[in-house]
């Protein structure tokens, strides 16, 4: 079974959701969850706290810095993320269907060969 991150994007300035659509959001989030876990899919999931309350840690010559993040200046940043295991990209794509239909764009991304070990 290989790994795969599916992550959720948001775009910064656009029209934030309501409450009511927030609550449906996390419902249909904790179900695919559910059924993520009682078909073995499961990993890891979560959601992740705006941009602005990133930290981004650099070394150099041996030196750590630390600054406010985001690591990146853009307008799009990921807000939550799944790892899950399936046999093959088709199962991961179809996950992401089920998640993009409730969060919207989901990038899917297989893990590297080292990293399933």
């Amino acid at each position: 079974m290989k790994q795969y991150l599916l992550s959720v994007h948001v775009v910064e300035g656009a029209p934030v959701p309501s409450d009511e659509e927030m609550q449906t959001v996390f419902r249909e989030t904790g179900r695919i969850n559910d059924e993520m876990q009682a078909t073995g899919a499961w990993v890891f999931g979560g959601g992740l706290l705006s941009p602005d309350s990133a930290t981004v840690v650099r070394v150099e010559n041996g030196t750590a810095t630390m600054s406010d993040g985001p690591f990146a200046e853009t307008k799009e940043h990921m807000a939550g993320f799944w790892v899950i295991k399936c046999a093959d990209l088709d199962q991961a794509l179809a996950w992401a269907e089920q998640c993009a239909a409730v969060c919207g764009p989901v990038e899917v991304r297989p893990f590297d060969e080292l990293s399933q070990a």
